[in-house]
């Protein structure tokens, strides 16, 4: 993926937002090289443009959230993850609710629209962000570091006091077809008390059975149960994929988390940001890509001499 991307065709998605409990329209439509990924809120007659980027963070206690001229649109991370996924850098989205309908709580219906309406390469090479330096964040228990390495990579571990969830742990080496398949499906997950006790304060309005895993005392209440074993942690890297994009550049660098969540993502992408003697901007040409599939040296530009972490 040398060159920037966008969708070929114009998609619609609508549905349910988890906390407003609204009916949410999105239309993606196709941007030029060098747009980025711009969201299109409107409100009544108003329409404000939110560039998806960290400057344009206000929120992340339950989810992301950026805003801009006191519009908002929130729980962005399951989309834009999705946009990583298939390397999109460049594309409109048109909403007119406050939060991108959340779907069946995974990113799973974001890939197979955007497999629908497919991807075009524009005339314009991608920029990378190589990571040359470790950087840590540490917030109480959580932790992100980012460490140097030929490719993007997460390694997670969540802890919970729970006989549903307890430890678990997964390290992923990140490509498309590994999103698409191991990541993209897992759904966002909550405890049946939590969830109870938002909807009584006017929150996830929109949450069920039927778009996140609902925990109860000592079982998973939902019939169907979890679509995989380990299905929290992986929501977890899906997660933390969404908020890493919103650094601006695709990032060749290993990250490693312990009991991250939007809150502390956010943090670290404000770090990664304020530390340009930590990381380089690297473009790569027609040559490289091909010596890259011949076997020969990394795509990462000779002249870093990152290792694989």
């Amino acid at each position: 993926m040398i060159y920037q991307c966008t969708i070929a065709h114009p998609v619609l998605i609508s549905g349910i937002g988890l906390h407003s409990g609204r009916r949410i329209n999105m239309n993606l439509r196709p941007a030029d090289a060098g747009t980025g990924i711009v969201f299109h809120r409107t409100e009544g007659d108003r329409t404000v443009s939110i560039e998806a980027i960290s400057a344009n963070v206000v929120d992340t206690r339950l989810a992301t959230v950026i805003g801009k001229s006191g519009l908002t649109v929130s729980t962005i991370e399951h989309l834009m993850a999705t946009l990583t996924g298939f390397g999109i850098d460049n594309l409109h989205i048109d909403i007119d609710g406050p939060e991108v309908p959340v779907m069946d709580g995974s990113a799973a219906p974001f890939v197979q629209m955007i497999e629908e309406a497919g991807v075009r390469s524009l005339p314009r090479s991608r920029k990378f962000l190589a990571v040359r330096k470790p950087m840590t964040v540490i917030d109480g228990e959580k932790r992100v570091t980012l460490i140097p390495s030929r490719f993007f990579r997460i390694t997670f571990d969540i802890a919970f006091d729970h006989a549903c969830i307890g430890l678990q742990h997964r390290s992923i080496k990140f490509s498309p077809e590994l999103f698409r398949r191991d990541i993209a499906p897992a759904r966002t997950f909550g405890f049946y008390k939590e969830v109870e006790y938002l909807k009584a304060n006017g929150l996830a309005r929109g949450g069920s059975l039927e778009n996140a895993v609902v925990i109860g005392e000592d079982r998973i209440l939902n019939p169907e149960g979890l679509r995989f074993s380990d299905e929290f942690v992986r929501h977890k890297i899906l997660d933390s994929i969404g908020d890493f994009s919103l650094v601006g550049y695709p990032i060749l660098g290993h990250f490693k988390a312990f009991k991250a969540g939007h809150d502390i993502n956010h943090k670290m992408v404000e770090q990664i940001l304020a530390s340009p003697d930590c990381w380089k901007l690297v473009e790569f040409t027609e040559a490289d890509l091909k010596e890259a599939l011949r076997g020969g040296v990394p795509l990462i530009g000779s002249e870093l001499a990152l290792s694989e972490a």
